[in-house]
């Protein structure tokens, strides 16, 4: 038998998607993603994010509201009553990245892209008058991975810095974020837990590629000073780390 498991465990969400769980499950009638999102106060692509994935694990249900105007009915979520049948998104996440790595002609940069795409979905941008900083940028970056379950930690630049930028986590709300000193002169992101691990264990080149781009992508859409460069995964024992570098720098690379 194979060690791929061909049945997922039974969900139990937990950090931001657990919080919208509840959310669901304390109101009578159903929520539209404006209403989470206002309740939790987060980003609107977000709540969508983690309701469209309750409703894939089977814990929530989706369906057209009433049409109050021109135009299609927004969507809306109830908390679903009932335990549904196993999953087996694992052993779909394995045989699609395995056709992507052998069928693909350059399945690594294909994945970068498609990284950048969801990133540009998932980040927040700001307004067309405001520029965000490089503190700002990181900030809204370290929500969406925080979000997907990557426990990210922010290290800064030893001397406060990162390519001429303010020292990040001073001015990104991340207290309580490490600060130990990197050698290297750019700010760091380390994270702490890969919610695919099993998966990128596999497929690390497209895997890998996907969360870079995801955060190329964040950052561009925030219009940040910075990007994200390089991602080297596992480089410490269930740690993957992120080197952050002015966005007008070399161009970003692939994992590695």
């Amino acid at each position: 038998m194979s060690e791929t498991r061909l049945t997922d465990p039974r969900p139990v969400p937990g950090g931001t998607r657990g919080r919208v769980l509840d959310v669901l499950r304390a109101t009578d009638g159903p929520l539209g993603v404006q209403d989470v999102a206002a309740a939790l106060g987060l980003h609107p692509n977000t709540a969508r994010y983690h309701l469209d994935a309750l409703v894939g694990l089977g814990l929530a249900t989706r369906e057209p509201g009433e049409r109050g105007q021109a135009g299609r009915p927004r969507m809306i979520y109830r908390a679903a009553g009932a335990a549904t049948g196993r999953r087996s998104y694992r052993l779909l996440a394995e045989m699609l990245t395995g056709l992507v790595a052998t069928r693909l002609p350059d399945a690594e940069q294909a994945a970068l892209e498609a990284g950048r795409t969801w990133g540009r979905y998932l980040g927040d941008a700001p307004a067309p008058w405001q520029e965000a900083d490089a503190a700002e940028a990181v900030r809204r970056l370290v929500a969406v991975l925080d979000d997907a379950g990557f426990e990210p930690e922010v290290v800064p630049p030893p001397n406060g810095t990162a390519n001429g930028a303010p020292r990040a986590a001073a001015a990104a709300d991340t207290a309580g974020y490490g600060t130990a000193p990197q050698a290297g002169g750019g700010t760091v992101i380390r994270l702490r837990h890969c919610p695919f691990r099993e998966v990128a264990e596999r497929h690390r080149d497209v895997v890998c590629a996907l969360h870079l781009g995801m955060m190329q992508g964040v950052l561009a859409e925030a219009r940040a000073p910075v990007t994200a460069e390089r991602l080297v995964p596992f480089a410490e024992p269930s740690v993957c780390v992120t080197h952050l570098a002015a966005a007008d720098g070399p161009a970003p690379g692939a994992a590695g």
